[in-house]
């Protein structure tokens, strides 16, 4: 990868890593996830997971940290959605 390739995908890294912070912070305050799809949620932690291992067989440390942070955000996130179903469902 060039010089030009690796920032933009350092920058394009970043930028969506970031984009979850907002919401897990509001989850992790409020506790609240109504309106949050915990199927969505689920499908993109399993391609967290993936993206990042996808970055380690091809040596991409972009994809490899963004993703993992990202994951790491989205499971917080599935677990307060999952524990809020649990308890509206008793």
């Amino acid at each position: 990868m060039n010089e030009m390739e690796t920032l933009l995908s350092f920058i394009a890294a970043t930028l969506t890593t970031v984009s979850f912070i907002p919401q897990a912070i509001k989850v992790i305050r409020t506790r609240n996830t109504k309106g949050i799809s915990f199927g969505m949620y689920l499908i993109l932690t399993a391609g967290q997971l993936l993206w990042s291992v996808y970055g380690i067989i091809t040596n991409q440390m972009a994809i490899v940290i963004a993703n993992l942070i990202t994951f790491a955000l989205a499971i917080i996130i599935l677990i307060y959605t999952y524990n809020d179903l649990k308890q509206n469902r008793t």
